[in-house]
């Protein structure tokens, strides 16, 4: 990846470090002055921070700290022994990604600290003009060398009691919940990222978490949520197990004006390391088709048997199907011994190079080779990591022998640790899933993931890691069904942690197969999910047969999945939005906006147009007649010239959509 620097400025100013400085307030601002903090310790030694957006407070006094092993606390009696302030400012550009220019712009405050026994830690805050985030440093000294976190004390104290958009931790499900809205006081223990809508809108959630335990928040009855490390299995409550030097993810607070704001704020990226891969030209986003969908609707089976899905002939007409509507790929589940049986929770024991008989991996490969389509892996785990870790690097060489230049990995358990005993959401996995992300680097393999670690901005370190699911997806719609607005939360929850693996597009909406069920959707909001909902790596989710005869097939044929620019038109969390994106590398634009369960008018204006152009724009749009209980399939193509001037009103129905494709004209 070629990073783009259009300016780079350092300056630090440091105080002394030989002796314990007077407590004080530590006072810092974004570079526009638009988020401000205040850190300082009170009167018993407790470190503490405020911080403000626009002039209006957001956090209330919270205390930072930790109760370390062997009786170490960092909590109280501490003081000061050096500061120093610095700025930076860089724009750097995405090898693939929803922007391609990213600016990173921050002034930072760093302040380390001591306790009564002469143990070291440094707090190190920085400030954006849209973000405030902060990190611990453990440095390297004779008073602290290999040690246990045994509670992370800090603090998240709210201004205001806002409504917050929230998952359950610590259940069965991992993160694969419809969310709910609450007041920040009557919320218990939750995932982040968390979102909370007001006068300024927030989320939290942390970065670059790597050798640690995941973050969750618990509530306690008033605007106060503190850090919850999920324990690192179920008979042993440590934290994390740590080696000083050490730095701790970044904790994160985004800020905005809009529930529109922070979808569009990458601070996440910014708080990771660069690319650390070099070259990564053969990370390739794309669309794909796969054999999945038709086992959630009854018709085929990941077991061996007379339903078998991925039997040779059978992913063939996949092949030859992507291959005739320029998908790049096509994912291949139950291709692998270890279905057969009680696989969930590591039941069975996979075999990662072992396909089933009637899978002739040779002759499939080149089939798709042939054809200019690759085969994407499938690594169902069981949660069984042990497992998988026996055979990591094998299971990668073996996908990089046979061009599968992709891998969806799953870790599918019932409920909330692995197998073994580890938490899902623990250290021990977090350790896991790199070595996953470095070995798929290793063999030149991307990687989908789903029941994943949450993402922090792992990405941006690894460009390989293009994707993952990591919340309620398309499947549960073949199971029962996900809200109507659940999509119209999604974006402004779940997406601002990372690219989500939702895999959008079914047109089969009552789900022939399966009577009494049905997608609560539209087939045009289908088609405009692949503008709200952002993936590198996007399915086509349905059936081939079930895109037979549709022309709308042609707008997920035309829709890219890398970006040039994003831009939010309107939006309010749980009721609709509108996306519009720039191709990369083009000037064609594409426009999705969604609704609820509720009938709107969502109004376009085309202002994001280059002044003086015309384009041609293709309408995908709900029929006059079309609703998601009575008509979800009813829809109408239209073809009109819009330009940086033009409006449109469209009036959506119930769960409606409307997708617009613009070409330069």
């Amino acid at each position: 990846m070629k990073n783009l620097i259009l300016a780079v400025a350092i300056s630090i100013i440091a105080l002394s470090c030989n002796q314990k400085l007077k407590s004080e307030d530590f006072i810092g601002a974004s570079p526009n002055g638009t988020v401000t903090f205040n850190f300082s310790l009170d009167q018993n030694g407790r470190p503490y921070y405020t911080s403000s957006f626009t002039g209006s407070a957001v956090i209330d006094t919270s205390y930072l700290g930790f109760e370390l092993g062997d009786g170490i606390s960092l909590n109280d009696g501490l003081s000061v022994l050096s500061s120093s302030k610095s700025s930076f400012d860089e724009t750097w550009e995405q090898p693939w990604g929803e922007q391609r220019l990213i600016r990173n712009n921050y002034n930072e405050t760093r302040v380390e600290l001591a306790n009564e026994q002469g143990v070291k830690v440094a707090v190190i805050f920085r400030a954006f003009d849209n973000a405030l985030a902060f990190r611990y440093e453990f440095p390297e000294q004779e008073g602290l060398k290999d040690f246990k976190v045994v509670d992370e004390l800090t603090e998240f104290n709210m201004a205001n009691d806002q409504d917050a958009w929230w998952i359950p931790a610590f259940g069965g499900n991992r993160y694969e919940y419809e969310y709910a809205k609450n007041k920040i006081s009557e919320l218990n223990k939750i995932h982040t990222p968390v979102t909370m809508e007001g006068n300024t809108y927030v989320a939290i959630h942390e970065a670059d978490l790597t050798n640690y335990s995941s973050m969750v928040l618990t509530g306690n009855g008033t605007t106060k949520l503190k850090c919850d490390l999920v324990p690192y299995s179920t008979t042993d409550p440590t934290k994390a197990y740590l080696s000083a030097p050490f730095s701790t993810p970044w904790r994160m607070i985004l800020m905005g004006k809009s529930a529109g704001d922070l979808m569009t704020n990458y601070t996440v990226l910014n708080l990771n390391e660069p690319n650390k891969l070099g070259d990564v030209s053969w990370v390739e986003p794309g669309k794909y088709v796969g054999v999945w969908w038709e086992m959630f609707v009854n018709i085929g089976t990941w077991h061996q048997g007379p339903k078998h899905a991925a039997n040779t002939d059978n992913v063939k007409k996949y092949i030859d199907f992507a291959s005739a509507n320029g998908f790049k790929g096509v994912l291949v589940e139950g291709w692998n011994y270890g279905w057969d049986g009680n696989w969930m929770g590591g039941g069975t024991k996979f075999n990662f190079t072992k396909p089933y008989p009637d899978y002739d991996i040779d002759e499939l490969s080149k089939y798709a080779a042939d054809k200019g389509v690759y085969i994407i892996g499938h690594h169902e785990t069981g949660a069984d990591i042990d497992n998988y870790d026996a055979q990591l690097d094998d299971a990668y060489k073996y996908l990089s022998d046979y061009g599968l230049k992709t891998v969806k990995t799953g870790y599918v358990e019932n409920g909330d640790t692995l197998p073994n005993g580890l938490y899902h959401h623990g250290q021990a996995f977090v350790q896991h899933f790199q070595r996953v992300i470095e070995t798929g680097a290793k063999h030149k393999t991307m990687i989908v993931a789903h029941e994943p670690i949450k993402d922090t901005g792992k990405r941006r370190t690894y460009p390989n890691m293009v994707s993952r699911e990591g919340a309620r997806g398309q499947e549960y719609n073949a199971m029962g069904g996900n809200r109507a607005d659940h999509v119209t939360i999604l974006p402004f929850t779940r997406c601002l942690a990372a690219p989500f693996d939702y895999t959008p597009g079914v047109f089969d909406i009552k789900v022939k197969t399966r009577p009494g069920e049905q997608v609560w959707s539209t087939l045009t909001r289908e088609l405009a999910l692949y503008l709200v909902i952002y993936a590198p790596m996007e399915m086509a989710n349905d059936l081939p047969e079930n895109y037979e005869g549709h022309p709308a097939l042609q707008f997920i044929r035309d829709v890219p999945t890398d970006w040039e620019t994003t831009k939010v038109l309107s939006g309010q969390i749980g009721d609709h939005l509108a996306v519009a994106r720039q191709e990369r590398g083009t000037e064609n634009w594409f426009v999705g906006a969604i609704t609820d369960e509720e009938a709107r008018t969502t109004t376009i204006n085309f202002d994001f147009l280059p002044e003086g152009t015309t384009y041609k724009a293709v309408i995908y749009r709900n029929s006059d007649d079309a609703d998601y209980i009575d008509n979800p399939t009813g829809y109408t193509i239209e073809e009109v010239t819009v330009n940086s001037t033009s409006s449109i009103d469209f009036n959506l129905c119930r769960a409606g959509g409307v997708a617009i494709s613009l070409f330069k004209g």
